[in-house]
């Protein structure tokens, strides 16, 4: 192929994504977005100009190097390109497919001027997958050991990127995980029409075979304290990478009716331990079939909940939220395959009550309209209440999902650890240290509920702090 000018490069159009029928999908739990052909990934990766200094890679948490590998998918060596990514990036499959890539290196992509922007994150995804499918996710070349010892707390993003950096530089790395299987948020909090969870098991495979061990069901804090994973099992450093998973309530009247979820029980019962599958998988859920559901939030986390909610049967699916879509945190590609689906917004409206029969059970929410006035700490216009525009909403179930905190487990544990008002784990921003001599932490217990590759970009800062304090350089 004759080589592109950068006029040429530019005229090429966004390459869209293969995706699910709407009206089958919200049927099903199988992946949405089906992923670009190899014509089609190789077409978009035309696009890129091969900026001298690409912007892009500043805008990536983790500093995958970009034109690089996109570089490497134009020529057709699709497995150089996914050995390129995991030189910065041990999940580039997870990545490709949750990450905010709009948010981040996208958002700085020079070709995004005056069109759209490279499609980074489809490109990421198609070589994981390709490198998948063909050869099995290859592993890297790992250090020979160095003799120490690092505990990892949690099997999320943050906690994975850390242990397969730290593993590759040559020391024994173990993840303690609370939940019966690995993957933190990746299992059970995302869907399996988002991410399937064979993608995350077959990371976590790629990880152990690098050498990380993993412990399931071991609840840091009960199980055995940071003070004794040091001392008595004799780890030289501990990374706390344990998310942000307790739930946040509206406290509201009537929110103790059946039928209320946390958007962290409903998500975990479906996607962690099946219900979808129920009764081949004996966990219970609310039966919504042929019900009202109504989602209580903006974020993607109501967008997953809500979407949920319509392929279990709902016969509505509704999010309910107190601004407008404008100010909605959720990825507008989630906003706009929820709307494709047969989702209903209701916009502008806040809940005031929620509204049960004699027996307890939930058959309605008060809900009152807002409208915006002037911006709050967020930079997002506050709702303000409209006087007398309150009306009742018939709904069977509801779902809060409004937000997490941090688990109180280790704070009340490790009385060491320095934590902020919210009971976030409180660290040097550079090298994620704690108040703690060789306790490091990142991710959402650091920063609050935030993204997948934000969570993997304090884990890879961690393991290298974590590296030199090992090596006695930190």
């Amino acid at each position: 192929m004759a080589e592109l000018s950068n006029k040429e490069r530019m005229k090429i159009p966004r390459q869209p994504m293969p995706e699910q029928n709407p009206f089958e999908r919200n049927r099903n739990f199988l992946e949405v977005n089906l992923g670009f052909t190899e014509e089609l990934a190789r077409l978009e990766a035309e696009r890129c100009i091969q900026c001298p200094k690409p912007k892009c890679v500043e805008g990536c948490p983790v500093g995958v190097q970009i034109k690089d590998f996109i570089k490497l998918v134009a020529e057709g060596d699709y497995l150089g390109a996914a050995a390129k990514i995991k030189e910065d990036n041990v999940l580039p499959a997870v990545c490709g497919r949750v990450c905010p890539q709009e948010q981040q290196c996208e958002a700085a992509c020079v070709t995004g001027v005056k069109g759209e922007p490279v499609a980074i994150g489809r490109l990421e995804r198609f070589v994981a997958d390709y490198e998948r499918a063909t050869v099995g996710i290859r592993t890297v070349e790992v250090k020979p050991p160095t003799g120490k010892k690092v505990a990892i707390i949690g099997s999320g993003p943050s906690g994975l990127s850390c242990a397969g950096e730290l593993v590759q530089k040559g020391h024994s790395v173990t993840v303690f995980e609370a939940l019966h299987e690995l993957g933190g948020v990746l299992v059970y909090g995302i869907p399996e029409f988002r991410l399937p969870k064979e993608i995350v098991r077959a990371e976590v495979e790629a990880l152990e075979k690098l050498g990380v061990e993993f412990r399931t069901n071991s609840v840091i804090g009960f199980t055995d304290t940071i003070d004794e994973l040091m001392t008595v099992e004799g780890y030289d450093a501990v990374f706390i990478g344990v998310g942000a998973g307790l739930p946040y309530f509206m406290n509201i009247p009537g929110e103790n009716h059946n039928g209320v979820y946390s958007a962290n029980e409903f998500l975990t019962r479906v996607n962690l331990m099946k219900a979808y599958k129920f009764p081949e998988y004996d966990t219970p859920v609310f039966d919504v079939r042929g019900k009202n559901v109504a989602v209580f939030g903006g974020g993607n986390t109501a967008m997953d909940a809500v979407r949920t909610a319509k392929r279990l049967g709902a016969a509505t699916a509704s999010i309910v939220y107190r601004r407008s879509e404008v100010e909605m945190p959720a990825r507008v590609e989630e906003v706009h395959h929820a709307k494709a689906e047969g989702i209903q917004f209701v916009m502008l409206t806040n809940p005031l009550e929620f509204l049960g029969d004699d027996a307890g059970w939930l058959h309605g929410v008060k809900l009152q309209k807002m409208e915006l006035g002037e911006p709050d700490a967020s930079g997002r216009r506050r709702p303000v209440p409209v006087e007398g525009s309150e009306y009742v909403m018939p709904i069977d179930m509801a779902v809060i999902a409004i937000g997490n905190g941090s688990n109180p487990i280790i704070q009340k544990t490790t009385p060491e650890l320095q934590f902020n008002k919210w009971g976030n784990i409180i660290v040097e921003p550079e090298t994620m240290k704690t108040s703690k001599k060789g306790v490091f932490a990142g991710g959402d217990i650091v920063t609050g509920g935030a993204t997948v590759i934000l969570a993997m970009g304090a884990g890879r800062k961690a393991a290298r702090a974590i590296d030199d304090f090992l090596l006695g350089e930190g």
